[in-house]
C-alpha cells in the first residue's frame, strides 16, 4: 500500500512517510491508492472488540505496521481513556441510531483518532530513522484543538501548537485549550475564523524556506488535522463498527444498506465513512449536515463550491467553517483520479474563491443529500428529542438529527440511518440547556452543572471541575503572525 497526492505530482510514499509529512510535496493530500476490502463477515466483526476492528481496518492501510505494533496502539489508544467500556457505543433512540463518539479524553469525536495518532507518528518516527524533533501543527474549530493537545501531551520528540478561532469556539471548547498541561504544548487564539486558521497551518506546512529554517532548529513540520492521512484513516474504523453494531442488534441485515447521517465542517468524518464504503461497509445515501454556514449543502446540490460568503457564528462552532479540506479527497475519488482537475479546482478556490464540477464528479455527488439548520432549529430539536424521546443531543449532533427528518420528509426513504454524535452535550452546555428551557445560567460552566441536575446525564471526566483549572495559554495573535508564532515556539 502506498499514498499518493490528490493533486497527481508528488511521488507516491510509504504509509509512514505520508503520516510524518502531512501534506504532499504539490501540495495535495495523500490518499491511499487503493482500497482493500473486509475479508471477515459481518458476524465475525461483531464479537470483536472497538480496538480490534481497529486494528483490524488499519492493518489494510498501514503495512509498515506489524500486527503486534498496531494491537499495541489500539490497546493502548482505546482502553482506560474512553469512559463507555464499548468505546462507541451504538443508541437507538426515535427512528434512528446514535453513534457515540464523544466518550474519550476531551468528549468529542476528535478523540477517536487523536489518541491514536501519537502512536503511529512515534514510531513512524522510529522506523523512518528520523533525528529530528516533530512540530505538530492544528487548526481547530473547537475540538481537534484540545484532542491533539491532550494526545500528544508529554510525548517525546514532539512540540504541538494549536490555533483556534478567539471569538469562534464554544466557552467550554476554549477553556479545554487554555488550561492544557504538558511541558510540550503551545495554544494560541487568533483574531479570525477557523478558515484563518487553517489557510495559515497550510501556508506553513507549504513554505519551503520555512521548512529549511525549522528544520535548521531541529524540528520537522507536520499536521493533526485530518489532512493528515494518519489522523483520517482511524476514523474509518467506527464506521465498520458502527456497521457491526447494526448488524449485531437486528437492525440490518447483513449486506443490507444504512444510510450514514454526520454534522459535517472540515468533511474528515463523513470521508471516512464513504472510506468504509469502499472497504464493505454497505451504504445507501450520505447526509451531510452544516449549520448555517451551509457551503457543503449548497455543493452537493449544485456541483458549485462557492467560498464568497460570509462566515457566521453559530452554536455549532465546529462546523463554523466555509473551506472543507477533506472534500479535496472525495473529489480526488469521485474525478477518477485527476489529479489536474482537482489541482485547477483546488487554485480556482484559492484565487477566485469558487469552483465548478461536472461530468461523472458531479454524477457521483448524487450519492450525498446536503442540508442544513440553523441555530433555532437546532436547539428546538434538541428540546423536543429530550422531551420525546430522553435522549440529549449536543448542537451539532442535532443539525444532523434535523437534516435526516427534513431528508426523510423530503425522499421518504426509511433506510435504517446511524448518525454520528459528535459531542457530549455538555461541550454545548449554554445552548442545550436553553434548548430544554432551563433558567439562563451565569456562565457556561454553571449551565453545565445545571444541565447534569435537569437530565442525569453524567458529565465527562474531561469536563468536570474545568472552570477551576489554571489557564495556562493565554496568547492571542493575528493571523499573520501565525508563522512567527510557531518559529519562536521551536527554541
Amino acid at each position: 500500500m502506498k499514498y499518493i497526492s490528490t493533486r497527481g505530482r508528488a511521488e507516491k510514499t510509504g504509509a509512514t512517510r505520508a503520516i510524518i509529512k502531512g501534506i504532499a510535496e504539490d501540495r495535495g493530500l495523500y490518499v491511499p491508492e487503493g482500497f482493500p476490502r473486509l475479508k471477515e463477515s459481518w458476524t465475525e466483526l461483531a464479537s470483536l472488540e472497538y480496538k480490534e476492528v481497529a486494528q483490524l481496518v488499519l492493518s489494510c492501510f498501514l503495512p509498515d505496521f506489524t500486527q503486534e505494533e498496531l494491537a499495541e496502539y489500539t490497546g493502548k489508544a482505546y482502553g482506560e481513556t474512553f469512559e463507555h467500556p464499548r468505546v462507541a457505543p451504538l443508541v437507538r433512540a426515535g427512528n434512528v441510531h446514535f453513534l457515540e463518539l464523544y466518550h474519550g479524553k476531551t468528549a468529542a469525536f476528535k478523540d477517536m483518532a487523536l489518541s491514536l495518532l501519537p502512536y503511529l507518528l512515534t514510531a513512524s518516527i522510529r522506523k523512518e530513522k528520523e533525528d529530528k524533533k516533530i512540530a505538530i501543527l492544528a487548526a481547530t474549530s473547537g475540538d481537534t484543538g484540545i484532542a491533539a493537545l491532550k494526545g500528544f501531551e508529554d510525548v517525546p520528540g514532539t512540540e504541538v501548537i494549536v490555533f483556534f478561532p478567539e471569538e469562534g469556539v464554544s466557552p467550554v471548547q476554549k477553556q479545554q485549550m487554555r488550561t492544557a498541561e504538558g511541558s510540550n504544548t503551545h495554544v494560541a487564539g487568533i483574531e479570525g475564523n477557523f478558515d484563518d486558521a487553517q489557510r495559515g497551518v497550510k501556508q506553513i506546512l507549504n513554505d519551503e524556506n520555512f521548512a529549511a529554517e525549522a528544520l535548521a532548529k531541529g524540528y520537522k513540520l507536520t499536521a493533526a488535522n485530518s489532512i493528515n492521512i494518519g489522523r483520517l484513516l482511524p476514523q474509518v474504523a467506527y464506521y465498520v463498527w458502527a456497521y457491526a453494531r447494526m448488524v449485531e442488534s437486528g437492525a440490518v441485515k447483513a449486506g443490507d444498506p444504512v444510510n450514514l447521517v454526520v454534522p459535517s465542517g472540515n468533511f474528515g468524518n463523513l470521508l471516512s465513512g464513504y472510506y468504509a464504503e469502499k472497504m464493505g461497509v454497505p451504504v445507501r445515501r450520505y447526509l451531510c449536515a452544516s449549520n448555517r454556514n451551509n457551503v457543503l449543502s449548497d455543493f452537493f446540490r449544485t456541483g458549485v463550491y462557492d467560498a464568497r460568503r460570509p462566515l457566521y457564528t453559530t452554536n455549532a462552532p465546529s462546523m463554523d467553517i466555509i473551506v472543507s479540506s477533506n472534500l479535496e479527497r472525495l473529489l480526488y475519488d469521485l474525478s477518477g483520479e485527476d489529479g489536474a482537475a482537482v489541482d485547477a479546482w483546488m487554485q480556482a478556490l484559492q484565487n477566485e474563491q469558487r469552483y465548478q464540477v461536472g461530468g461523472k464528479t458531479k454524477e457521483g455527488l448524487n450519492r450525498f443529500y446536503g442540508g442544513f439548520a440553523t441555530e433555532e432549529e437546532i436547539e428546538a430539536a434538541i428540546g423536543s428529542f429530550y422531551r420525546e424521546q430522553g435522549y440529549l443531543m449536543d448542537t451539532h449532533t442535532a443539525a444532523a438529527y434535523k437534516v435526516y427528518q427534513d431528508y426523510l420528509a423530503e425522499t421518504g426513504d426509511d433506510t435504517p440511518a446511524v448518525i454520528t454524535a459528535t459531542a457530549s452535550p455538555y461541550k454545548f452546555a449554554g445552548s442545550v440547556s436553553r434548548a430544554l428551557g432551563l433558567p439562563v445560567a451565569e456562565d457556561e460552566f454553571s449551565a453545565i452543572l445545571q444541565l447534569a441536575e435537569k437530565t442525569g446525564v453524567p458529565v465527562p471526566a474531561g469536563l468536570q471541575n474545568l472552570k477551576e483549572r489554571p489557564v495556562r495559554h493565554t496568547r492571542t495573535v493575528a493571523p499573520e503572525a501565525m508563522s512567527d508564532t510557531v518559529m519562536h515556539t521551536l527554541k
